[in-house]
């Protein structure tokens, strides 16, 4: 029998034992009066938390354990002369990873640690399985990805970034709102897939004996309603792409996207940079952030700089009057894939591609696309061939993009 097996058996045996001297282990619910950072403010009143035990160690009358919850952690000071012998003995019982209620006065060890002295413990979820060690954490990119309720419990850091999502999309909806957008909800199931390039997941709607697609953009549905009247809306919701899968692709992904009558690419760079500068201070305090080793100031007007005029600063090429034979020429000597057939704005955006990106470190703005790779956006107004069209770069990675509307 395996060390896990082992485990699980006696931990079992345990819950056995008490059900045996009558106390319920997974009761229907438990009167928590204060989470776990109250507590630490609470120094010489009676408390009654509950969380889950990371730690449980006895010496001889006495007993700690660190009990948490999503607020903190705190010391669980048990003492044999305050529960009484009986119910001291049953501690025997607990194990890490149980969930526990407990009642009690919080004070200051001898070595000044916050603890609670409970006079009564509570099971509350009796754990059958055994955590990973606190202490090394959960290390194994596989299984943190695979069980993310452990990589949640044992990394904090992991925490923290999803409140942070949490905090993001409330901000989004705050800044949004208050520009007169609302927010709405489209179906998920499209009887024609479209609003982006990508393949579709596909289902079957057993009631109409028809075939469905998950969305892949929200936009078909958003211009419905932009038609239907309203000038201003959004949605922030799931998106699904049957394609690739790495650290910057998921098949299925939360997107926001926005609509707004009577406005151009110009206005739409002017509402994203401002949802921006939103965020940043709203959840840093701050219009400087920092991606891997590099700190980025969002503060000031960010530059908007042509697809051409790009090209021409960093890689010295003038796309607008180049030949397609000299920019296939390009590719070639610069190792750039190209599948045969591109039209010459196809090569250009290879070229961009492969080569600008992780150049565009501070924000800014790249604007005006060929047409060839932008078939939603509308014709540049005074440069033939080209589109209203804009992507946004922080960091060395495209954020966003967007154009103006064809209509």
């Amino acid at each position: 029998m395996s060390t896990a097996q082992n485990l699980r058996e006696k931990r079992l045996k345990k819950l056995e034992k008490i059900r045996e001297i009558g106390w319920d282990p997974y009761p229907s619910s438990y009167e928590k009066k204060q989470m776990i950072n109250e507590t630490r403010e609470m120094e010489g009143k009676v408390v009654k938390t509950a969380g889950k035990l990371f730690s449980f160690r006895t010496h001889g009358n006495i007993a700690f354990a660190d009990l948490k919850d999503e607020t903190g952690k705190i010391q669980l000071f048990f003492k044999r002369d305050v529960l009484g012998d009986e119910v001291y003995k049953h501690l025997s019982l607990l194990d890490v990873g149980d969930y526990v209620g407990v009642e009690g006065t919080v004070l200051k060890t001898t070595a000044g640690e916050i603890s609670i002295v409970p006079t009564k413990y509570t099971f509350l979820s009796k754990s059958l399985q055994q955590l990973p060690h606190e202490w090394f954490g959960l290390k194994d990119t596989e299984q943190r990805f695979r069980q993310r309720y452990l990589d949640l419990l044992l990394n904090p850091d992991v925490r923290e970034r999803f409140n942070t999502r949490t905090r993001l999309l409330r901000h989004m909806r705050e800044y949004l709102d208050g520009l007169g957008f609302w927010e709405v909800e489209t179906p998920i199931f499209h009887p024609q897939y479209g609003g982006a390039n990508a393949k579709p997941f596909t289902t079957h709607y057993n009631a109409l004996g028809q075939d469905m697609y998950l969305r892949i953009a929200f936009e078909l549905y958003l211009k419905r309603l932009i038609s239907g009247g309203y000038e201003r809306v959004y949605e922030i919701g799931r998106d699904f792409r049957n394609e690739g899968f790495d650290r910057s692709h998921s098949p299925e992904f939360t997107m926001i996207e926005w609509y707004e009558a009577y406005a151009d690419y110009h206005r739409v760079m002017d509402v994203t940079e401002g949802l921006f500068k939103h965020l940043a201070q709203k959840l840093n305090g701050s219009s400087k952030m920092k991606i891997d080793e590099k700190e980025i100031d969002l503060s000031g007007k960010w530059p908007r700089i042509t697809m051409n005029d790009i090209m021409k600063k960093e890689l010295g090429i003038e796309v607008e009057t180049a030949s397609q034979e000299s920019l296939l020429a390009y590719c070639t000597e610069h190792s750039i894939g190209l599948i045969g057939g591109e039209t010459k704005g196809q090569i250009i955006f290879a070229i961009f591609e492969h080569s600008i990106p992780e150049k565009l470190i501070e924000p800014i703005w790249i604007i005006d696309y060929p047409e060839d790779v932008s078939p939603l956006s509308k014709n540049h107004r005074s440069k033939p061939g080209w589109v209203e069209r804009f992507e946004g770069y922080i960091g060395g990675k495209e954020i966003c993009d967007g154009w103006s509307e064809l209509t």
